[in-house]
């Protein structure tokens, strides 16, 4: 399990929302410093160079570093008959080896000699990446595959580069993986209940399964949905 390659963006201009958007995210020679960027809010993310214009909806602690399989990008490469270089769904990391959707909330990699991460949350697609590619629907296919890759957290800071090696350190006792998180908060929300068992889901993604999920009657209460 390694890195490919580390990615960082190039402001450009984005049409789908106004303003400019850091999805553009190219290779980096050489080692890029990451750290943990603090809360949302202020457009910053985990490494250096790098940052985000959405600033209510990208970015900060629980969004520090985004990484995608290079495996799941040959295969969307292949399936919508387009090229997709290292760094072409956005992602900070393009890792090889490495099942990134079947990570757990809360699994922590180390990476080279310094970094340590942690999964926080599956990414969830919007307009911007939908533009990005010019594939039209590309919101629900892409939704549908579930295979969004993974945000992360920074935990220790450091270094990164491509070819650093990537270990897993630590495993929660629970069962969400990203892909069960995705799929959880998109299209089969009756899932949304086992996400609470991962304790370092972000507090956002657990206010969302809070409001989502209907709570169960107090025994002895009467039935709201009957007249008195």
């Amino acid at each position: 399990m390694r890195v490919l390659s580390v990615n960082v963006g190039r402001p450009r201009p984005n049409p789908a929302k106004g303003g400019l958007t850091g999805i553009d995210k190219r290779p980096i020679d050489g080692p890029v410093a990451v750290a943990a960027p603090g809360p949302k809010g202020t457009g910053e993310v985990g490494l250096a160079g790098d940052r985000v214009y959405d600033v209510k909806h990208h970015g900060g602690t629980d969004q520090a570093v985004y990484a995608y399989a290079r495996e799941d990008l040959d295969r969307w490469a292949a399936e919508l008959d387009v090229p997709l270089d290292n760094g072409g769904f956005g992602e900070n990391l393009t890792t090889a080896g490495l099942d990134v959707n079947a990570a757990l909330i809360g699994e922590r990699w180390r990476i080279g000699p310094d970094v340590v991460l942690e999964v926080s949350s599956p990414r969830i697609p919007c307009s911007t990446f939908q533009h990005w590619l010019q594939q039209q629907g590309w919101i629900k296919r892409f939704t549908q595959a579930a295979v969004p890759g993974a945000y992360l957290r920074v935990i220790e800071p450091g270094e990164l580069r491509g070819g650093d090696p990537i270990e897993i350190v630590h495993r929660p006792e629970h069962q969400v993986t990203v892909e069960l998180a995705f799929r959880a908060l998109t299209l089969e929300p009756d899932l949304l209940p086992q996400l609470l068992a991962a304790d370092a889901l972000p507090e956002e993604a657990r206010d969302t399964v809070r409001r989502r999920t209907p709570r169960a009657p107090v025994a002895g209460s009467a039935d709201p949905s009957t007249p008195e």
